[in-house]
Parts: C-alpha cells; structure tokens; sequence
C-alpha cells in the first residue's frame, strides 16, 4: 500500500534526528502529489526547521493540492519555531495523514482542529503504533515534566558485572560496546553514582564518529568526586555534579573547573532521587541513560524512577559470591514483588545478547 509506504519513508527520516532534537520529539514528513513525492525532511537540530516546514522547503514543486504524510500532529504555537499548521495552509496542502497524536497541552488535537477548520482533509492514527515508537522519550517527557529513566547494564549470564576481584572490561564484546555508545548520543543525559567515578574513573563520553556527548550527572551525596577524575574535565562534555552538600566553599574548586552543582534533597543519607530527575527536567534534560553500579541501580528502581531497561548479556560465567551484580540493595521478599519487563525485545549482537523492555513496577500493569 502506497500510504504505509509514504508514512514509513517518514518515519526513517525522523530517526535521523536522533539524539540531537531534544527535548523536541522525532518527526519525519513526506510530500506527495499525483503519485510522486515532491518534497522530504525531518526534524534535524533543536531549533531548527520542524520536519513540515523542512519538507516544505524541499519540495521540488508547488506543494499546493498535495498529501502530506507527517508522524506527528503538526504544532500549532510558537516556539523556537512558528506554527507548522501556518505553513501547511500557506502552502496549499490539500490533506495531512497523521501517525502520532501529539500529547503536549499547546497541542494536543488543536492542531488537527485547524487544519479541519481551513477546509484541510486529516486522516489520524495511521500506522500509529510504529509512530509512537519514535518518542517514548518525548510522550514521557512532555506529560510527566521529567526525564524519561533508561537503566543499562552489562552482565555474564549468571549475572555478574565484574569478578570477584572488581575486574570487569571487558564483560561484553566490541559489537555490544559500541550499541552503547550509540545510546550515549541518543540519550540527553547520562548518570553514574560516586561509586562508579572512583572505581573506573570513566569519561562517560560518546565514542562514535560524529555523535554527541551526553550532559554527565554524577550522584555524590557528600560532594567526593576527585578533582582530577575525567568527569570533571567539561572540555569534552559538561558535568552535573548532584549533592546534599550545602557547603559552598566545597563547590568552589568544582566550579573552578566549570562543572554544575546541583543540590539535591536528601533521603535517608542519600540523594533524593526523585527530586534530582524533578530538577534535571526543569534543566530540559529530557531522558537519561542510568550506567550506575549496584547500589545505584537500585535506589533507581526503588524510587521508581526508571522507564526503560537495556541488559547486554554475555555468554560467559564469573561466578563468586561476593562478585557484583547489576542491582543489590536488599532485593524483594516474594517472586511477585519483582519488577518486571514489559514489551520486551531480544536480539543477538556479535557475540552478546541485548535484551530490553519498558520497566513495570509491581502496582502498575503491562
């Protein structure tokens, strides 16, 4: 069928702003008119022309009379931008197919409302489903004002992080390294505990050609992170250091250094973390790629603060009591009390496994 072609070649373009539109969502348009597309584009920067417009702008015709395949409702306020729906009644498009609804208040069916109102034929909901999977991150966003939680960890098959000897590079292989790096560009944050900083001083960088560092959050409750460790260098990418410490003469050689200092409540002699992605979400830092240690990962999902999980999975066994896992903490009581897995993929990549799904916590379905 011609239309779920046209409105796939859309979504393909919309994937080509992944990791630089946020906290915008992923659209893609696609122009046809008598049979043949006259014009393409998508959202390719914050800031920049939305993919309507952009299509527009490439049309290597008059656009006027043409179907105009976009996977998101067109805005209809003022932005960075002006509206879209403006430049699709300026330009004479005759019918606008939809996939996504667009949740965000200033939008939400107005947008639809005006094209109706100035004689344009919408139709809604086409390939919705492959659509909405575009921007789980901005659905979230938009209707929650935080960033949207994606957990990754790295384990052997018997769910080990590192050896017994805190040894762990490499548990996954070259292939599944470097899918992560590619979620470091996609994901607008990336966040790590004190623990992590001390014990592999990371750079927490994105380490692919042309991709885009991710702003670097580091959870240290009491302010201890070296003022030599990588993180600090915000030459390469800037750091949030999160802290319920008040102090200010303690923040000056951090600041010295351009780093962030974002006071956090505490909680039980930790950060709140609640509070932090409340604060980070007001920063427009939309999403966060979470690549804590064990005792991170689990004030994360006790505090229910997580969306997403990615596990890359080793074929190999490290074995040893005492050999981290992915989450510690005290763990649950009953099998029922598990945190769960929903809409959960599987895939083999080089010689590791990455499997991943959207997180369910106990009194929340599927």
């Amino acid at each position: 069928m011609l239309q779920e072609k046209y409105m796939r070649q859309a979504i393909e373009l919309a994937k080509k702003g992944t990791g630089w539109v946020s906290p915008n969502p992923l659209v893609g348009a696609v122009i046809v008119k008598e049979g043949s597309i006259i014009g393409s584009g998508y959202h390719e920067r914050y800031g920049e022309l939305h993919a309507e417009r952009n299509a527009l702008a490439h049309c290597i015709e008059s656009p006027a009379g043409a179907t105009m395949y976009v996977t998101l409702e067109p805005c209809c306020h003022t932005g960075k931008q002006p509206p879209c729906t403006e430049a699709i009644i300026e330009h004479g498009i005759r019918k606008v197919v939809i996939g996504s609804r667009d949740p965000n208040p200033l939008v939400a069916g107005k947008g639809v409302q005006i094209l109706r109102e100035h004689g344009i034929e919408v139709v809604e909901d086409f390939l919705r489903e492959e659509c909405d999977v575009l921007n789980p991150i901005f659905f979230h966003y938009i209707q929650t004002k935080q960033p949207y939680v994606a957990m990754k960890t790295a384990m052997t098959l018997d769910g080990k992080i590192a050896t017994y000897t805190g040894a762990s590079k490499w548990v996954t292989g070259e292939e599944a390294r470097l899918q992560v790096q590619k979620l470091r560009h996609q994901y607008r944050g990336i966040m790590v505990g004190v623990g992590t900083v001390l014990a592999d001083n990371p750079s927490l960088t994105c380490r692919i050609d042309g991709g885009r560092n991710p702003m670097r959050i580091i959870c240290d409750t009491h302010l201890q992170t070296p003022l030599d460790a990588n993180v600090t260098d915000t030459s390469q990418a800037p750091t949030i250091l999160a802290t319920c410490n008040t102090n200010e003469a303690d923040w000056q050689p951090y600041l010295l250094k351009k780093c962030q200092i974002l006071i956090v409540e505490e909680q039980r002699g930790h950060l709140d973390l609640q509070d932090l992605v409340e604060k980070l979400g007001k920063m427009k830092i939309d999403s966060v790629l979470l690549e804590g240690g064990g005792t991170l990962n689990d004030a994360a999902l006790q505090a229910e603060i997580v969306q997403k999980y990615y596990a890359y999975i080793a074929p190999k066994i490290f074995g040893g009591k005492d050999a981290k896992t992915p989450v510690e903490g005290c763990g649950v009581a009953m099998p029922d009390e598990a945190v769960r897995l929903c809409n959960v993929k599987m895939e083999q990549i080089g010689t590791d496994y990455r499997l991943e799904g959207d997180v369910a916590y106990v009194h929340r379905d599927c």
